[in-house]
């Protein structure tokens, strides 16, 4: 039998994760049922793991799954006794020229492991994690993937160390196109590429590295640059 706050925070989630998509964030659990540290969150989550309610998923963020709901919650027209508060955003008159804030869909992508921004290294074939991605950053039809970088050579380009950068599965590439790149066949790189004649040319965007040239039968675009994510 699950506590009243056991029972809030299951509720809460649910209600969440069926408007938005993704699961709340601990700030926002903490605030809805009104506690005054994220320790209590952790201990009301790990409780309801231990009772099989959710799982969380490793490698993931706000990575909550529901598993099972107390048969009370499952009947139709369920309310829950105690009902978690809702978060209030600030309502006073926006800035002038404020964009408004809409729901935004968001669909889960496989990281395909580490891509290197620097150096080559071994081409990538297996699902490391996932992540949540806006819908809005995907690039017109077609498969998408993500990639964790590796290096420092496309500094310059805005893309550091460490993020996750959103591809679209693609063969073709025009100049000027930050692409997925498989060099002969075994080694896979992330640069801008540009088109010079029957030569590739992957080039670098940090003046430490230098552009490597090849014959176009050696390098095969595997996907475009189309978004990236950032965690601070």
């Amino acid at each position: 039998m699950l506590t009243r706050k056991q029972l809030e925070l299951l509720s809460f989630i649910k209600q969440r994760t069926e408007a938005d998509g993704v699961p709340p964030s601990f700030d926002e659990m903490k605030e809805a049922l009104d506690l005054r540290s994220k320790s209590g969150i952790h201990r009301l989550i790990t409780a309801l793991e231990e009772r099989g309610f959710i799982r969380r998923l490793a490698h993931r963020a706000r990575a909550l799954e529901i598993i099972k709901l107390p048969e009370a919650m499952e009947k139709p027209g369920f309310k829950p006794a105690f009902a978690p508060k809702v978060i209030q955003g600030d309502r006073s008159d926006p800035p002038r020229g404020a964009i408004p804030v809409e729901a935004v869909h968001a669909l889960e992508l496989p990281v395909m492991g580490r891509i290197a921004a620097g150096v080559p290294i071994e081409a990538i074939s297996e699902v490391s994690q996932h992540v949540a991605v806006p819908g809005s950053m995907l690039s017109g039809r077609g498969n998408h993937y993500a990639l964790e970088v590796k290096g420092d050579s496309m500094i310059e380009a805005g893309i550091n160390d460490g993020d996750i950068v959103v591809i679209r599965e693609q063969t073709t590439a025009e100049n000027g196109d930050i692409v997925v790149a498989l060099v002969e066949d075994h080694e896979a790189t992330l640069k801008r590429f540009r088109r010079k004649g029957n030569m590739i040319a992957l080039e670098a965007a940090n003046p430490a590295y230098e552009t490597r040239v090849f014959p176009d039968h050696l390098v095969k675009v595997q996907g475009r640059l189309v978004g990236l994510i950032r965690s601070y």
